[in-house]
């Protein structure tokens, strides 16, 4: 993450990357030219959403988007006021991220959704902030930052997020990550924010319009053990509470994911959770 030295879903691609653009008109010193070829990303990802209805291809858009500036990772989740990340997620909200695997297990396994500042600061804030400036701020407590150093551990070294507001209480929240810690320019910030509200607005409208989706059909020893990987426990851990093997532990996840058509244990969790399969 972005801060002091102390150190915390496929994609397509849209065109040639903004920011291989912007090092040449940077180098020749053409700050207008900069601004145009920011405009002309936006425009283009706005065009290539237009008409996209999957929450999927419009997060595989929104992910290649933000490659232009940089930003490998991208996650979008749904919460209400009083609920925290994993338990906010319900059938008509959408959960989507492409953060490495070992780092979503790592978030969950420690139960980081409890403590997470940057979802404390979305409760709060409209506009989009820097992970810099939470992480500096006096009022993050010690436990709070240790998300951020565990994230940064695993590659998110600095970010931008965004608090998505809705009726209700309700919000969503956008951020985006990158490797490496370098200051973000209000532009990058401006550009990303207005991102992630389109997409928000259409996905919100998607899932308004798309109707009831059907619930997979899981066996009670598969919806024990997404139970449990969605409380953070291992696949050792769960065949001691389980009394079975630890291939066999595996072998239920196995077909977890596949019935919930998902790529990880920890999206398989949340996708469970959304669809009312288990409860935390």
């Amino acid at each position: 993450m972005e801060r002091p030295p102390k150190t915390a879903v496929s994609q397509r691609a849209l065109a040639p990357r903004a920011s291989d653009q912007f090092s040449i008109v940077s180098s020749m010193h053409f700050p207008k030219a900069a601004k145009e070829a920011l405009a002309v990303e936006f425009g283009r990802f706005l065009d290539h959403t237009d008409g996209v209805a999957q929450s999927d291809q419009l997060f595989d858009l929104m992910s290649a988007f933000a490659q232009n500036f940089d930003f490998p990772w991208v996650a979008y989740g749904c919460l209400t006021s009083d609920q925290r990340f994993l338990m906010s997620v319900r059938h008509d909200q959408a959960t989507l991220l492409n953060h490495p695997d070992k780092w979503q297990e790592r978030y969950f396994e420690m139960g980081y959704d409890r403590i997470d500042p940057i979802i404390k600061r979305s409760r709060k804030q409209v506009s989009a902030f820097r992970w810099s400036d939470v992480y500096n701020d006096s009022r993050t407590t010690d436990d709070e930052r240790l998300v951020f150093d565990e994230a940064a551990a695993f590659g998110l070294r600095s970010g931008i997020s965004v608090p998505l507001h809705g009726p209700n209480g309700s919000f969503a929240v956008m951020s985006f990550a990158r490797p490496w810690r370098r200051e973000f320019q209000n532009r990058t910030i401006n550009y990303l924010q207005l991102a992630a509200l389109h997409f928000h607005l259409k996905v919100a409208t998607a899932q308004n319009s798309d109707g009831v989706e059907e619930v997979p059909n899981l066996s009670l020893r598969e919806r024990e053990c997404i139970l449990w990987v969605a409380r953070g426990k291992s696949s050792w851990e769960i065949g001691k509470i389980l009394d079975i093997s630890v291939n066999t532990v595996n072998f239920h996840i196995k077909n977890v994911l596949v019935k919930l058509d998902v790529g990880s244990r920890t999206a398989a969790a949340i996708k469970a959770v959304d669809f009312g399969i288990v409860e935390l």
